[in-house]
């Protein structure tokens, strides 16, 4: 079955929302719990998703019409998109950032796919990667250069976590053309079609916060140390069983409170997750 491009915003838009339902999930807000996001619950970030759709038809219609060969053209009208489509996040949320970091990474993942898929005329995983490695040849160099001339507090946190430790975030995984999506926690998911969706999705980001540096948690933490700490919890879930053994689920249950307790959040990894999910319906829809 070809995929109809005019499907790949509804996919996205299905995507923040699959993420968003998923339960337990550390720190994060899901259907019970706002976990360390006293200021946010589920309905926040379901309006949010919704308020987003028109951003994703834009965005796939930019890629859809693009011809020129300067990729890095495109990136730049889909990054302008983005800026309005955060006041339009903020508009339906009060002011709160649910999506911030979704606006950016799914924009790029979304208008990689709409791109290909209007170029090639199928889904190619493969393809989709190198659009994206292509729209942001450059990006991290030009995102970071000149920090030393900015104020302290006039720096956003990768920026700073970029200046303290080196660590290229959400930027740098874009610009690789998010390997830790293609190579590992897709795959993954690809594996768990016996399980609940559920069950599928909660496994998914423990296996992603096994594979990444999570900037949110390591801002929230304020040390990098952290990393290694959350990479042994997660290793102890899936020793334990993960989603498929009650002693798992528990231990992630009590995990998620150890993380609101201590103001944690694994807002990478459900960044992360949310392309996870996107590419994984991109995938189901087009079989």
């Amino acid at each position: 079955m070809l995929m109809k491009i005019e499907l790949l915003p509804e996919l996205a838009e299905q995507a923040l929302i699959d993420e968003v339902m998923v339960y337990p999930k550390p720190g994060l807000v899901d259907p019970l719990n706002h976990g360390s996001h006293p200021d946010m619950d589920v309905f926040t970030f379901v309006a949010s998703a919704v308020s987003l759709r028109a951003y994703f038809e834009e965005i796939t219609e930019l890629a859809n019409n693009f011809t020129a060969a300067n990729l890095p053209k495109l990136f730049q009208q889909v990054r302008l998109a983005g800026i309005k489509a955060e006041q339009t996040m903020f508009k339906a949320t009060n002011g709160i950032n649910t999506h911030k970091g979704a606006i950016f990474s799914l924009g790029i993942l979304l208008t990689a796919s709409a791109y290909t898929l209007s170029s090639t005329g199928c889904i190619e995983l493969d393809e989709i990667a190198q659009t994206v490695k292509v729209m942001l040849k450059g990006l991290t160099k030009n995102d970071f250069r000149n920090l030393d001339q900015k104020p302290l507090d006039e720096l956003t946190a990768g920026e700073l976590e970029y200046k303290k430790y080196g660590l290229t975030g959400s930027r740098g995984e874009a610009e690789a053309g998010f390997p830790v999506v293609f190579k590992k926690s897709l795959p993954f998911l690809l594996t768990k079609s016996n399980q609940s969706r559920n069950s599928q999705l909660i496994d998914t980001l423990m296996q992603i916060v096994l594979t990444t540096k999570d900037s949110n948690l390591i801002k929230r933490a304020g040390n990098l140390e952290i990393v290694d700490w959350a990479e042994a919890q997660a290793s102890r879930y899936f020793e334990l069983g993960g989603s498929q053994t009650e002693e798992g689920y528990l231990f992630l249950r009590n995990l998620d409170d150890v993380f609101t307790q201590q103001h944690l959040s694994l807002g990478g990894s459900a960044d992360l997750l949310i392309l996870t999910i996107f590419l994984d319906l991109l995938v189901t829809k087009n079989s």
